[in-house]
């Protein structure tokens, strides 16, 4: 399992067109082979910094779902909302893998003593 971060930079003045946005994308990912985590707006500090996250097998899965949400009639209307409205400025992508799993109380794992 892999997890997707997206990391955008929004207008300030948009911030209600990103969140339309954002919960247009809590009904299409998840439909179309991801697990959405969720999409996260400011709150506090930075008014132009939000991020997205998601779960995905692997990457080959992930262009499936890719495809699959170019297909999707929410997801073609997401991306040309997103498109006419200019609230997105900039978007970056990165995959990262859990390392920590599995957490639990207790016990330290690989012999580490606390």
């Amino acid at each position: 399992m892999i997890t997707c971060f997206i990391r955008y930079e929004i207008d300030p003045f948009k911030r209600e067109e990103f969140a339309i946005y954002a919960r247009n994308w809590g009904q299409v990912i998840p439909r179309n082979g991801a697990d959405l985590i969720g999409y996260f707006g400011p709150h506090e500090g930075s008014a132009t910094t939000a991020y997205a996250a998601y779960n995905i097998e692997n990457l080959a899965a992930y262009e499936v779902y890719r495809a699959n949400l170019a297909a999707d009639p929410l997801g073609i209307e997401n991306y040309e909302f997103a498109r006419k409205e200019r609230f997105i400025l900039k978007e970056d992508r990165i995959f990262l893998k859990n390392i920590s799993a599995p957490h639990a109380k207790g016990q330290p794992v690989g012999g580490i003593a606390s």
